[in-house]
This record gives structure tokens, sequence and C-alpha cells, in this order.
């Protein structure tokens, strides 16, 4: 009996230590809770923040990210964000004119027990903190900024509500006329959807100049409208609005293309184009180069023209096809493979051997154009048909694994990126230039094909702009040997051109 009772006390002490959230520091239960899990006692209702549903804890820790100096942040909030439990989160406080003591990169410790836990016009806030519970520790603290698009943003309020954010390339809509100002609510779009950006008439930036695009950072604050919650961006300060040089657009954009075509890859994968102009083949060039990164292989030190088993060059240099129509390039004309529907019939600007001969310039000879597994693989269009360690792409998509494709140096050398809806030539965040897939925030990918589907990529681009309106994503398309042209060419969701 006695062991008995030895062993439900231990498997009790280890039930109770498993309820508390990690906040105890050898033994001892922590003074301080992350603010995830502050943010988690809310449940709908108004609650006064004590020991019991803090597990144990009555005081916050953070870095203040919210500016009052510079006129845009709500009256009377101060806004801090930390990074605990390896979950960077944001909480609001409302402590009245006393928030305009504090500056952006001072270090809190704030007792919250006996305070209330609430939202305000759809914005969770903390109500109730005395000033003298209020303990500055130190001051000019790195504040941690992140790149979000605008999808991400407003699929997970919670998690970014009172962070400190950049949305890269956003366009301006409508597009800003001279005289046109910051003050009041304005639409951006960055590719993966749209979000307003608030600026109080108080604000020290209010009357600059709307840009036509910009990253902009703020502060990630959730509103109510029509009984709708979303964030809204409310930068700090002129500097948070990074405005950003037209893009200039390309002729030729990256819709589609088959990776696992039935039977064997030789001579059967190709990719599918769209032209957003009229282009002659014959008098204004183009090239297309994939890049292969199978096995253990280190950074391509010629970039695209690395030729060899890495890269596969394909001039187009014959052919007409018109604005908004669909072209193709790749290996035998057929819609899955061998043995499946013949689409001759559509625009092939290439139809290049692949397996059995050399690429143009550079790439050997190759079963594989495009990779269906493993390492990271991409596809990019060139203006002319000289490609080399320098050139810049005019569209650019990378999908799939991982693999060694870049390399910091110096010097740099990897897969040169251009501005698309995926990748930008300028860190959002740090604002340096960043030239290379893998370099800085350049590291988005898309998903590796279905086995044996046209992977299309959805999107809306403006021709004139030169703007993915909105961004690609993957739709898997599943092929059979009697599928049609029709199948990978019409569809609501497929590559739509406007202007």
């Amino acid at each position: 009996m006695k062991k008995t009772g030895l062993f439900l006390f231990i498997l009790v002490a280890i039930a109770f230590a498993a309820c508390k959230k990690a906040n105890y520091a050898e033994g001892t239960v922590s003074p301080i809770v992350a603010l995830l899990d502050v943010r988690q006692v809310y449940k709908g209702q108004d609650v006064v923040l004590d020991e019991n549903n803090l597990n144990g804890a009555r005081q916050i820790v953070g870095v203040v990210i919210s500016d009052a100096a510079s006129g845009n942040t709500p009256s009377g909030i101060l806004v801090i964000q930390n990074l605990r439990r390896n979950a960077l989160r944001g909480i609001s406080l409302s402590i009245g004119a006393a928030a305009a003591n504090y500056a952006p990169g001072d270090s809190l410790v704030i007792d919250v027990a006996g305070a209330t836990l609430t939202r305000v016009n759809g914005a969770m806030r903390i109500t109730g903190v005395q000033t003298s519970a209020i303990n500055k520790v130190a001051t000019g603290k790195a504040i941690k900024v992140q790149a979000i698009n605008t999808a991400t943003l407003q699929a997970s309020p919670d998690t970014y509500e009172s962070t400190l954010v950049t949305v890269s390339n956003a366009v301006l809509e409508p597009e800003p006329v001279t005289g046109d100002t910051f003050v009041g609510d304005k639409v951006i779009n960055d590719g993966f959807g749209k979000m307003t950006v608030h600026t109080e008439a108080t604000a020290s930036y209010s009357k600059i100049q709307l840009p036509g695009s910009a990253n902009i950072t703020g502060i990630a604050l959730g509103t109510t409208a029509n009984g709708t919650t979303q964030l809204q961006l409310w930068p700090r300060k002129q500097d948070d609005i990074f405005q950003l040089a037209l893009i200039k657009p390309s002729p030729i954009i990256i819709t589609g293309y088959l990776t696992d075509p039935s039977g064997a890859d030789n001579n059967q994968e190709y990719i599918q184009f769209m032209a957003t102009r009229d282009i002659d083949f014959s008098v204004t060039n183009f090239s297309i180069v994939t890049c292969n990164n199978a096995g253990t292989n280190p950074a391509p030190a010629n970039g695209w023209a690395n030729g060899g088993s890495r890269t596969y060059k394909i001039n187009l240099t014959s052919g007409k096809v018109s604005k908004g129509k669909y072209f193709y390039v790749g290996g035998n004309k057929n819609i899955w493979g061998a043995g499946t529907t013949d689409i001759s019939a559509a625009n092939w600007i290439s139809s290049t051997l692949y397996s059995s001969g050399d690429g143009a310039d550079f790439g050997t000879a190759t079963t594989n154009l495009l990779a269906n597994s493993g390492n990271v693989a991409g596809m990019a269009v060139f203006s002319g048909t000289k490609v080399d360690l320098n050139s810049v792409p005019l569209d650019v998509v990378m999908y799939g694994g991982n693999g060694t494709v870049y390399s910091a140096g110096p010097p740099e050398i990897g897969y040169r990126i251009t501005n698309t809806d995926y990748y930008s030539t300028i860190n959002p965040v740090s604002r340096a230039t960043q030239n290379f897939y893998g370099g800085g925030t350049n590291t988005g990918k898309l998903v590796l094909p279905a086995t044996g589907a046209f992977s299309m990529l959805g999107g809306v681009y403006d021709a004139t702009t030169g703007r993915w309106v909105s961004g690609r994503s993957v739709t898997s398309i599943v092929l059979t040997k009697t599928s049609q042209l029709t199948e990978i060419e019409q569809g609501a969701s497929f590559t739509k051109l406007q202007n």
C-alpha cells in the first residue's frame, strides 16, 4: 500500500507540473508571463488578471514599439512586444497621458495583477495599469520587425496584433495623384491582399505626398467595422515609409509548368508562359533558363549561367504571340507525356529535345529539365539570348525543397531574382540590397508539384505597372492521357492580365 500511495503522489505531482506553462525557473514559479499566454486568457469577455489566470505570474515584460512623440498612436496607448517561449507577441496598454513618457526601444517590466484584459473596437488592450506599476529597466533596445504579407496578417490577427511589421511591395489604391497625402485611411495592395494604412492628422508625416509604391512599416492594430475585425497598419513616423522605384513590366510571365509527365520525363516536360504585349521573337529575342539543384552541390558560381547539370538554356528567336495569350517552351508537344493528347495546336515557341541535346550556350543534355522532387528548382525569363553571371531575369519562379543555392560570400553568388510577387531586390526590413534567391527575405518558393499534375499559377498581373495585383498561387491540375488543352488554359482561377 505504501508503494501504491507513493506512486499516486508522483503522478499527481507530474500532472500538476504539466499544467504550468513553463513559468518555472529552477523549481520556482516565474513572476513573468509571456504575452502569448496573456492574450490567451481573453475568451471574449473582460477578465481581471491575477496570479490564478496568469499561471502564478503577475508581470509582463516588453520593448516599447509605439512612438507617441510622432503622433500616430491611439491616444493614451502604449504598445509593447516581446519574444518569449519562441513566440513574438504584442499587447496595447491604456495608460493615458503617461504613454508619452516612453519611447521606442524602452524595455519595461509591468505589474498587471489587478488590471483588466479587454477589447476596445476590436483591439485587445490591458486597462487599469497604474504608472507606478511600470518599471523602465533599459533604453535603446533593438526592436524586432517582421516582414509579413497582408494575407498572412489578416489570416492570423491574434498573432500579429500589436507587433511591428513591414508590408513590402505595397501599391496604393487608387493610384495617388499630386496632393494626395497619408492622413486618414489609405488602401494598400501587396499582391496577396489588401489592408488599410491609418494615419492620424497629428502624425508627423501626415501631410507628405503618397508614393505609388512603398515598403510600409507599422504597428498592426485591430479595428472593427461593420461587425468585422481586421488589422490596420499604423506607421510610426516618416522613416517607416520607404518609397520604391517603379517596377519595369515584364513582356513575359510564367504561368504554369509540367514537371512529372506520365512515363519517362525525357523530352516531355514543358513550361507555360503568357505574353503581356505582342511579341515577334524573331525581332525581339528572349531566353529561358531552368535550374536543377539535385544532390549535394555548392552555390552556383555563375548563377543562372552556371551550365553543366545545374542550368539549361533555351533561346526564343522565332514565332509570334499576342498580348494576353499563352505560349509554351519544352520538349515534345504532348499534354502529359508520351502517348497522351497531342497539343501541337498550342503556340509552341520552342520545342527543344533537352534529353537529346545540350542547351543553347550552356547546359548539358538532361532527362530532367524541371525537377519534380528534392532540392529547390526554378525557371527564369531573360531579355535577349546572352545570359551571364550578372544577368537579371524579367520573371523568376522557384519551387521545391532546400539545397545550397546561395552564398553570401564575398563574393555573393547564386540565382539572381527580380521584383516579382514573391521576391524583392530591397530588403523590406533592413532596406539593404538583396539580389539573389536565398539572400535576405528572398526565401519564398512554391510547393513541389503534385505527382503527375500540371502546376497552374493563378494570379492577376497588371501589364502597365508590372505589378502582381493578385500574387501567384499553385493549383494542381490532375491530368490523364486524354486531357485536353483547355484544361490547362481555361478556368476562373487561371492567370489574368489587366491593362
